[in-house]
């Protein structure tokens, strides 16, 4: 039984009948406060035990108990039964005490690099015949390493593996756990403002003076000129500036947090895929995108359907190729054009969520005109050499193609401005340009190149976690920059004329001092003082 007693306040959590202290008496209208607190153990009546039988603790104070004790005695009566209730709420504050500590961050984002790096050097998204030839397991790489890891540990889609993604899943609870344990804890203290009424006190700080014959009205003025918050109560004087800089932490936290997150989606919701359109032909965005992972969805922009209008080609002075576009429609299921844009490297088409990026090119056909005939669409082939260049033939068969040794033309190109043609013997016959209308005469045959027609090399993507991760760095460079703000505190008291004045930061500890003789040296010193 617990018993609060005040003058104007009487409240029974239990009322015993047998007890004397439930008779009314004069005592309790004194004007002292008087806490009492009764520790009873009560016994019901089907026990077969006496109700008198009562254990009374009495205690007088000028206060009423905390709430801590009042607590503390209600949960005595369930006998023991509360331990395993103590322990299960101990359990999250142990798993928060484990999370946030430091070496274990240390080591997550260091495992976090070492798979990053480990998915730079394996070759990514390769068909597994490509892993049994480079990793195979008669020749392991260091010994151990076969196409066997690679599989087993999902290392041919790293971003995506379950690996990475549970240590990213762990790194993001140890931040969270660190911001709700450390940071916030911090920032609460930081925001209250207290006064020390002491000199001894305000002289601990990192930073110490006293000012025999200053205000501390005066002090308070330069401060907030200074670009502090002052506050005053009778002779004491609390100020600070630079809270933002505790609030920084919880920002580095939450960007990085946004960054992992929108890693996450585009490793588990993304579509990618790559195509080569000859120019004039067409094709659909959903043919040509594949799913990433398990969160990949598809949207209604995977219906559309893209043209590619022209493909065209810019050269550098010596010849080579410095640039190419590629002119796109794309179409809706009804086949009206609903965007058109011109592409190339570095600058893509975005539409509905999808991305379609100018990657590559090819020679997909030249057209040929013989002694005023045609023009022939000539298939160009990629002929493989030494060197990294590209090169692409074709052939054009003159006299009876049923024949077993078939003679022709034969014609090579690097690029879609110049073609190279070599008679029927294989000797070098000109150079001419698509489109120049100029023949050339090979065994009594006019040969005129009509027309190159290039392909243009497209990949495609959607990546919905891009707009996270572009957030998630926006914010990680602002709170980088914000952290290095100064959170500041000065105290002062006044002791008559003299002034004490103390104070301490927790960034730029060095330059601190000579800020505050810098302040201090612009208080006026009292000349003259009146005593009331």
């Amino acid at each position: 039984m617990i018993l609060t007693l005040n003058p104007k306040i009487l409240h029974f959590s239990k009322l015993n009948p047998q007890s004397p202290l439930s008779r009314p008496s004069s005592r309790f209208c004194r004007t002292r406060t008087i806490s009492l607190t009764t520790n009873c153990k009560l016994q019901n009546p089907q026990d077969g035990k006496s109700s008198g039988s009562i254990t009374k603790t009495i205690s007088l104070s000028d206060s009423a108990p905390p709430v801590t004790e009042e607590s503390s005695v209600k949960g005595g009566g369930n006998g023991g039964g509360g331990g395993g209730g103590g322990f299960l709420k101990r359990l999250p504050r142990k798993v928060l005490s484990v999370l946030s500590n430091l070496p274990l961050a240390i080591t997550e984002m260091s495992t976090i690099a070492a798979l990053m790096a480990l998915g730079t050097v394996i070759e990514q998204g390769e068909t597994p015949e490509f892993y049994f030839q480079k990793y195979p397991e008669d020749n392991p790489v260091l010994g151990f390493f076969t196409w066997r890891w690679i599989f087993a540990l999902g290392f041919d889609h790293m971003y995506s593996a379950p690996i990475f993604l549970g240590m990213l899943a762990l790194l993001a609870a140890s931040l969270m756990a660190c911001t709700y344990t450390t940071q916030i804890p911090l920032v609460k203290v930081a925001r209250r403002w207290s006064f020390i009424k002491s000199d001894e006190a305000i002289k601990k700080q990192d930073f110490a003076d006293t000012l025999p014959r200053a205000s501390i009205q005066d002090l308070g003025v330069i401060l907030m000129g200074d670009g502090y918050e002052v506050f005053m109560k009778g002779p004491s004087l609390y100020a600070f500036k630079g809270l933002a800089g505790r609030f920084a932490p919880i920002g580095v936290h939450i960007a990085m947090l946004l960054i992992m997150v929108g890693g996450t989606l585009s490793a588990t919701g993304s579509f990618r895929g790559s195509v080569t359109v000859p120019q004039g032909l067409n094709f659909v965005m959903g043919d040509v995108l594949g799913p990433i992972g398990f969160l990949s969805s598809p949207t209604d922009a995977f219906n559309t359907e893209v043209h590619v209008n022209r493909f065209t080609m810019d050269y550098y002075d010596s010849g080579e190729v410095s640039q190419f576009h590629s002119d796109l429609s794309l179409r809706d299921l009804n086949g009206k054009e609903v965007l058109r844009k011109t592409i190339s490297v570095n600058d893509p088409l975005r539409y509905g969520g999808v991305t379609i990026y100018q990657t590559d090119w090819s020679f997909s056909a030249l057209q040929v005109s013989k002694d005023g005939e045609g023009p022939f669409n000539l298939a160009m082939a990629p002929i493989k050499i030494n060197g990294d260049k590209k090169l692409y033939g074709t052939f054009l068969p003159v006299g009876d193609t049923n024949a077993p040794n078939v003679k022709g033309i034969s014609m090579l190109a690097r690029d879609l401005q110049s073609i190279v043609v070599y008679d029927l013997e294989g000797k070098f016959a000109g150079i001419r340009r698509p489109n120049s209308k100029l023949p050339i005469e090979i065994d009594g045959m006019k040969i005129v190149i009509e027309d190159a027609i290039g392909s243009t090399g497209l990949e495609l993507k959607t990546d919905p976690g891009v707009p996270v991760v572009y957030a998630g760095f926006g914010a990680l460079m602002l709170t980088t920059c914000i952290s290095y703000l100064s959170h500041s505190q000065i105290w002062a008291l006044q002791n008559g004329t003299t002034l004490v004045v103390g104070g301490r930061t927790n960034r730029a500890k060095n330059d601190f001092p000579d800020d505050m003789n810098r302040l201090l040296d612009q208080v006026p010193e009292l000349i003259k003082t009146s005593v009331d």
